[in-house]
């Protein structure tokens, strides 16, 4: 809370009372209270907002660097396909040439 100036009364004035002044006085205090907590309250919930956005954002950075990662691992797995498909018909061509040259040889 911020000390606040007195207000100055010196009681002279009868036409309203001290006390309505000082009620009123108190009242005035208590709405600048209020007005601070909420400012504060306001600071804090800005504060939240700015750390939710930053979070995001590297949520946001991760997600596209994930991505990217993907894209690369999904490159590579098909030419590993690719890869795996060819070997597999070499080994293919080459098993049926021992095939026959061995089926050949046994006949003469």
């Amino acid at each position: 809370m911020i000390d606040r100036p007195s207000t100055g009364y010196t009681g002279s004035d009868t036409s309203s009372g001290p006390s309505e002044v000082e009620a009123a006085t108190r009242r005035l205090a208590a709405a600048l209270d209020a007005l601070e907590a909420a400012v504060e309250r306001r600071h804090e919930a800005d504060r939240d907002e700015d750390e939710l956005a930053a979070r995001i954002q590297a949520l946001g950075t991760d997600r596209s660097r994930l991505a990217h990662e993907l894209d690369g691992s999904l490159v590579r797995t098909r030419e590993l396909e690719r890869v795996n498909r060819e070997i597999s018909q070499r080994l293919d061509t080459a098993i049926a040439t021992i095939r026959a040259v061995l089926g050949n040889g046994g006949a003469t």
